[in-house]
């Protein structure tokens, strides 16, 4: 190396050291030395001429002077400094504009020419095929938010990196390419399964957040209590509706247990004249018994439905599925597919629900009112049967 690059390195050193503030995270004394490193590296990889090294060196070590001076139009900052420092040294002319090109040709947007322009844009950012690259990524990410004011979350750095790296970013050497490649590779494989990973967690997050909100909105939406007061009413109503048809049955086997007594023993009786005046009370108590074996049989009787439904009567909430009258002659398939839907629209099973214990309790309203009337035509009929035995029994024998 000769004595002007180390005369341009110690100029470098000290004038970022001194003059470049502590925001610049990235873009500071460690990444010059980097690049200058690189750049020697790449040089003796292609072979070049000892001028055209001495300008790379040149390049690498004075490329990022002029963030001193602020972040906007750096590199033109860079050209002015070290087009005062090489005159300074009575650098020729014509080299100390090879060096302001191969500074411009730092730009991002710039597209390299010159090998040695190639040259210094690949070691600008040979961190990118090197092991540190997340680090020294981070401090970009940093420098950024100081500077910028461009603010990346997690996910958000990634995608810009996985960007940069797959479709942005390419070495313009062979010598890079051959040296770099495979670990740039690497790095962004790495990318590409923290992003997977971060992608994984969040959506994990999002489902607790879901649960939790779910949780919240049953807390202030208590469907639990209302699906316990379903049940607990729907238990209630089957238990009055089995002690209604237990009445009735109890009614039916009395009074048929009573017609088969009259039958067998009374009525044949009623052939001999001395027997004539219990005819009309045997008719009474006949007529009591049979009707009140009717209306039990009227309290206990199914009551038939169509048994079928149409798709649109789903799809306007029109049936309740939650009763086997309504359904029993569905295909297996068309009852599946009706559920299904059913049990997707919380609206529509809470109706079907709602519909169903309506239904129960317009049928209890029904077998209630018969069983009712079914014992009052029992009561005041064995009353009254009573009454017309103990009359026919007196007036026959004060006739007699």
């Amino acid at each position: 190396m000769n004595n002007l690059v180390i005369e341009a390195e110690k100029f470098a050193t000290k004038l970022l050291n001194e003059g470049l503030d502590t925001s610049f995270l990235y873009h500071n004394l460690t990444h010059t030395q980097r690049v200058a490193e690189k750049t020697k590296e790449l040089a003796e990889l292609c072979d070049l001429s000892d001028t055209d090294k001495e300008i790379l060196f040149l390049s690498s070590w004075l490329h990022d002077t002029g963030y001193t001076t602020g972040i906007e139009n750096h590199e033109e900052a860079s050209v002015v400094i070290a087009k005062e420092f090489l005159n300074s040294k009575k650098y020729t002319p014509e080299n100390v504009e090879t060096v302001c090109q191969l500074i411009m040709a730092t730009k991002m947007d710039y597209k390299p020419q010159t090998q040695l322009e190639k040259i210094i844009r690949d070691a600008d950012c040979s961190h990118i095929g090197s092991k540190s690259y997340m680090e020294v990524s981070e401090l970009l990410r940093k420098e950024w938010e100081l500077l910028c004011n461009r603010t990346y979350n997690e996910s958000e750095w990634l995608e810009e990196n996985i960007n940069f790296l797959s479709t942005k970013h390419k070495f313009h050497t062979h010598e890079a390419a051959a040296v770099w490649d495979k670990r740039k590779g690497k790095n962004l494989s790495e990318l590409l399964k923290m992003k997977k990973k971060l992608d994984a967690d969040d959506k994990k997050l999002s489902q607790k957040k879901e649960e939790l909100k779910f949780k919240k909105d049953k807390v202030a939406v208590p469907e639990r209590g209302i699906e316990t007061m379903f049940r607990v009413t729907l238990k209630n109503h089957m238990q009055l509706s089995n002690i209604a048809d237990t009445k009735a049955n109890i009614l039916l086997s009395v009074n048929a247990i009573i017609v088969s007594l009259l039958l067998a023993n009374l009525i044949p009786k009623l052939d001999n004249a001395s027997n004539h005046h219990l005819i009309i009370p045997t008719i009474i108590f006949v007529t009591v018994t049979v009707a009140s074996i009717i209306l039990s049989v009227l309290a206990t009787r199914p009551n038939v439905t169509r048994g079928k439904f149409t798709k649109d009567d789903v799809a306007n909430k029109k049936v309740n599925l939650l009763f086997f009258g309504n359904f029993h002659k569905m295909t297996l398939n068309d009852f599946e597919w009706a559920m299904s839907e059913m049990m997707q629209d919380r609206d529509y099973l809470y109706s079907s629900m709602k519909k169903d214990l309506y239904f129960l309790g317009l049928v209890l309203d029904k077998k209630y009112k018969i069983l009712r009337l079914t014992y009052s035509v029992f009561m005041i009929g064995i009353i009254v049967s009573v009454l017309a035995f103990a009359i026919a029994f007196y007036t026959s024998g004060a006739a007699n």
